[in-house]
């Protein structure tokens, strides 16, 4: 694969063509990153538009694919429309779409507010009582946070069964955006904000996504900013070693996407913790679809359309995934310079506010411009009349960290039943997590629930009938000595026209699950 766009070197600075900046070092190259750079803010603003640009064409040009192949590819013969007024038609019709982008404008909103000192807690309040509908670990989360639980904590994996899921994948542009060429900076910023609502891999998502922006900014080799900026993520984790093996897959099949696709899939297909992902096709695990964004990008050679296409059509998470390597892209290329085909059904809603916002993306441009500049000085940069000097930085390890270690699913039961129906819970191994919601037209009503374990009360919590304040899963504990176990669930205040159902159950234990021999 050729992946690096167009530079040309002369003497000891480096021009990058197609984003207008110059990079000066004595011994600069067109692979590194050198230790200052100098661009004007008009391609500095070009660029963070584009990635807020690339993001939401990518996720547009996905939407309609989202979980429709679920370890699956999309094939070539299976067309992905580009209509007319296409982007307009999802913000009247289907705004939830757009919860990538919109979930971003929440964090950028408290920084424009608060400032860049601004405390987690503020960011965690925001988050959890913004009016937009959530699930996974940002569902999980925001009960947590509602129930008095706040960041880290609400994202921890002992309290949110979603930890290692995709949401802050999604929602890590902005840290990217606001920190141009400085990758510590948005790793940062990922640590206070990541751990709202993922831990462990489901975190080093959104730090890798937001290190490849950072760098996006600075070079425009695709291959460099990929590998680049893996370097934040510790070689000991999970991830790391996943996205190393994509990396080498797609050099080893420089012209089969879809071999390396296979490869994915026949290694780290697998979802260990998410309670409506395991052992079924559905994959919402950060880890997979990561390994999709990086596809999208190696595979693409620096081609929008390519890009987004590959991205999307590896499926699962398929408009997540191309929106945030279409962002990525989307911020090398700068908006001048994102093809035409993509533009009319984009210029179209630039002064239209997301859905739970009152945030457009000419004022997302302009707000993301504005806290770029703050990063900027205050790590030592400096703006100066129509330029920006950016004192770069190189990627470095963020701490360790695991979700779910030694806990592996062994078993999936169906139960389908009323809480009051199914009675005793008895499982072998080392913890459970039991799907369910309340059923009720009554909004305002809360379950309030008692679980023993072997006998022994060891929770008492609240169910809210309120999808926007729910409760994903109704329990989940880990961490049991290995054995047989016995769960009751209690319901402690029923009331008629209420119903609390129970769907599936998951057991864990301390090794993996091996078939029977026949």
């Amino acid at each position: 694969m050729n992946n690096k766009l167009t530079t040309a070197i002369i003497g000891c600075t480096v021009l990058a063509v197609s984003s207008g900046c110059t990079q000066t070092k004595n011994e600069a190259s067109s692979a590194g990153i050198p230790a200052e750079v100098t661009m004007s803010k008009d391609i500095l603003l070009d660029k963070i538009k584009g990635g807020w640009a690339g993001q939401t064409i990518g996720c547009t040009y996905g939407g309609p694919t989202e979980f429709r192949y679920s370890g699956t590819m999309i094939s070539d013969y299976i067309p992905i429309e580009w209509p007319e007024h296409y982007i307009k038609w999802y913000y009247e019709n289907a705004p939830g779409l757009y919860d990538d982008v919109y979930m971003d404008l929440t964090f950028v909103d408290v920084f424009d507010r608060l400032g860049l000192d601004a405390p987690v807690d503020s960011f965690a309040t925001a988050f959890a009582n913004a009016g937009y509908p959530l699930w996974h670990a940002n569902q999980a989360a925001r009960y947590n946070i509602l129930q008095g639980i706040m960041p880290p904590e609400s994202g921890h994996w002992r309290n949110n069964p979603h930890a290692d899921d995709i949401d802050f994948q999604i929602e890590a542009d902005f840290a990217g955006l606001m920190s141009p060429g400085m990758p510590v900076t948005a790793s940062d910023i990922s640590d206070k904000i990541g751990h709202i609502m993922n831990y462990g891999d489901g975190w080093y998502g959104g730090v890798y996504v937001a290190n490849m922006y950072s760098l996006a900014f600075v070079s425009d080799d695709v291959e460099f900013v990929v590998k680049e900026a893996l370097k934040s993520i510790p070689q000991e984790s999970f991830f790391h070693r996943m996205m190393s093996d994509v990396i080498t897959w797609c050099g080893e099949y420089p012209d089969d996407w879809k071999q390396t696709w296979s490869e994915i899939e026949k290694v780290y297909d697998e979802d260990k913790a998410c309670p409506e992902g395991v052992f079924v096709p559905f994959n919402i695990d950060a880890t997979i679809n990561c390994a999709y964004i990086v596809m999208g990008l190696l595979y693409g050679d620096g081609d929008f359309f390519k890009t987004l296409d590959i991205s999307t059509r590896c499926g699962q998470d398929s408009d997540c995934n191309p929106a945030s390597a279409g962002g990525i892209l989307g911020t090398m290329l700068g908006y001048s310079n994102i093809p035409e085909f993509w533009m009319p059904n984009l210029r179209e809603v630039e002064d239209m506010d997301f859905a739970y916002t009152t945030i457009s993306l000419n004022k997302t441009y302009r707000m993301s411009f504005d806290q770029a500049l703050q990063v900027i000085e205050r790590n030592g940069g400096k703006v100066d009349g129509d330029n920006v000097v950016i004192k770069t930085q190189k990627p470095e390890p963020v701490r360790l960290e695991h979700s779910f270690p030694g806990i592996y699913p062994v078993k999936r039961d169906m139960i389908r039943k009323d809480i009051e129906e199914i009675g005793t819970i008895s499982f072998e191994g080392t913890g459970i997590a039991v799907n369910g919601a309340v059923k009720t037209s009554d909004e305002k009503y809360v379950a309030e629930i008692e679980a023993f374990i072997d006998g022994k009360p060891v929770d008492k919590f609240n169910m809210p009938a309120s999808f926007h304040s729910r409760r994903h899963e109704i329990f989940w504990a880990y961490d049991l000595p290995k054995g047989h176990h016995e769960l009751e669930l209690k319901w402690l205040n029923p009331k008629p026209g209420v119903k609390i159902e129970c769907g599936s159950v998951i057991w864990f234990s301390d090794t993996p699950a091996k078939s029977s021999a026949l």
